[in-house]
């Protein structure tokens, strides 16, 4: 199950992807990491999803990690007595808390603290963008609006506020219910909805402790411009375009998602990028070429992963759009523009032991005959401090920890092997070259390089660099007691 490039695919399951023999064909076919979407399916489906994952995880004996993504607080309008309607630019429109079904004036949106946060002019987005609404006057249960751009508007349609920080929790209810149900489940990681502010990263990390990571999914102009703070409090980014096209001119979304890759790099924590990168492939077994052509932009940037949503999830095709994303990041990282690009993005290493120490191992590697950079890690942060650099080497991250190495899954580049706890260096080397050579990275006339801390398991202590050859001698070795 070794992989021919560095990049992470995310495959999203659901109706068209939930049985053993597809989730299967899938891993096979490229995808690192499983994203189960609470916005949809039951708890049982869950839960079966889940178990025929770890399935396929012993069956292949490769870890898999496992994405469950909450859906966070939806605001939506309430129902009409009659409609659809159409609303036709300059008419006025009414938002209120009044219940009764609406017409073609006026409609229920039922949440006051929506009308707590207004101002004039503040534009309100109804059915993704489509129909956009001035506010001209409001109170603490209405808001006068007129139509700036027409359309068609029906029950229960999303309603989107971009121009303020709306005083929303970005756990909802169900997303708190859903938190508990799938940190006891198992998963690795949380994507958390609707994040406007680094308070509603913290929020989730309380509830969720050590059990799951957190990856904040920037999708509201008010995350991007308190991007470096939510980025902190993360432990991983999604640039979830969807939202943010419905929210900001489409034209702007390119440059932010540059910024946002690059800014998560800089912090070696994984980034995603997500939402409709092959859409056309819910339906066709081929994507389109500006479909190929965005796909490959983002790993040109240097993300660590990329995500297919419907296209695997319900679309006719879903093996297709894991091999079609696999095919394009061969590609590309076969380019020697695509070397130049990540290494001229490359940012200075900061003041650390760790840091320096990673920074040196992909300097040996690429100027000596280093088949492979070797990195004993705890938590996983030596590896994606290694994985920052994107060393033209192949990591391979050791771990006694199947979590972390699971959570390793959406790190670019690295080979997660999980191996048996040491607490010596000499048991280190021993396994990292057992693994070079079983794994088929190195062959017993090859080197490897051996990054650790000393003493062992203890996080956060990386402090020793060792060449190794990869002789026989280590592989038959005893380990020491």
């Amino acid at each position: 199950m070794r992989r021919l490039r560095n990049l992470k695919i995310v495959a999203t399951l659901g109706p068209a992807s939930s049985d053993y023999k597809t989730i299967r064909a899938l891993t096979e076919a490229g995808a690192d990491v499983f994203r189960l979407n609470m916005s949809h399916g039951s708890h049982p489906e869950i839960i079966a999803r889940h178990e025929i994952i770890r399935q396929v995880e012993r069956d292949t004996g490769r870890p898999i990690g496992i994405l469950a993504d909450l859906q966070g607080p939806k605001i939506r309008c309430g129902e009409f007595a009659d409609g659809p309607y159409d609303l036709t630019v300059g008419q006025k429109f009414r938002f209120d808390l009044d219940k009764t079904p609406g017409d073609a004036t006026r409609v229920c949106l039922p949440h006051p603290e929506i009308f707590q946060a207004l101002e004039a002019g503040t534009r309100l987005l109804i059915n993704d963008g489509k129909v956009c609404v001035n506010v001209d006057s409001f109170g603490d249960d209405f808001a006068e609006c007129t139509v700036t751009v027409g359309g068609e508007i029906s029950n229960r349609k999303g309603v989107n506020v971009p121009d303020v920080v709306l005083p929303v929790a970005a756990l909802s209810d169900k997303d708190r219910d859903d938190l508990e149900f799938v940190c006891t489940l198992g998963v690795d990681w949380l994507a958390l909805s609707f994040v406007q502010r680094p308070e509603d990263v913290l929020e989730a990390r309380e509830l969720a402790g050590t059990r799951a990571a957190i990856i904040s999914k920037i999708e509201k102009p008010a995350a991007v411009d308190a991007y470096p703070e939510i980025l902190a409090v993360s432990d991983g980014i999604m640039v979830a375009r969807g939202d943010l096209g419905v929210e900001l001119p489409v034209w702007k979304v390119p440059p932010i998602q540059k910024q946002l890759v690059r800014g998560a790099r800089k912090a070696a924590k994984p980034v995603i990028v997500a939402t409709q990168m092959l859409e056309s492939m819910i339906t066709s077994p081929v994507p389109t070429r500006a479909e190929v052509s965005d796909v490959a932009a983002a790993i040109y940037e240097g993300a660590d992963a990329v995500m297919l949503s419907a296209e695997s999830a319900a679309g006719d095709f879903p093996i297709e759009a894991v091999t079609t994303m696999n095919n394009v990041a061969i590609e590309v990282e076969a380019d020697p523009t695509y070397r130049q690009v990540i290494e001229a993005s490359r940012t200075k290493p900061e003041g650390t032991v760790a840091d320096g120490i990673v920074a040196a191992a992909r300097e040996i590697a690429e100027t000596s005959d280093i088949k492979t950079i070797c990195c004993f890690s705890q938590s996983g942060s030596t590896v994606t401090k290694v994985s920052r650099e994107k060393p033209r080497v192949p990591i391979i991250a050791l771990t006694a920890k199947l979590g972390t190495a699971r959570r390793l899954a959406l790190t670019w580049g690295a080979h997660t092997v999980v191996v048996e706890e040491v607490t010596r260096f000499k048991m280190a080397v021993i396994a990292a070259v057992r693994a070079a050579r079983g794994e088929g990275f190195a062959t017993k006339d090859d080197h490897v390089l051996v990054i650790a801390g000393v003493p062992f398991n203890q996080e956060g202590s990386t402090n020793i660099l060792r060449v190794s050859p990869c002789d026989d001698t280590l592989i038959f070795a005893s380990e020491p007691n």
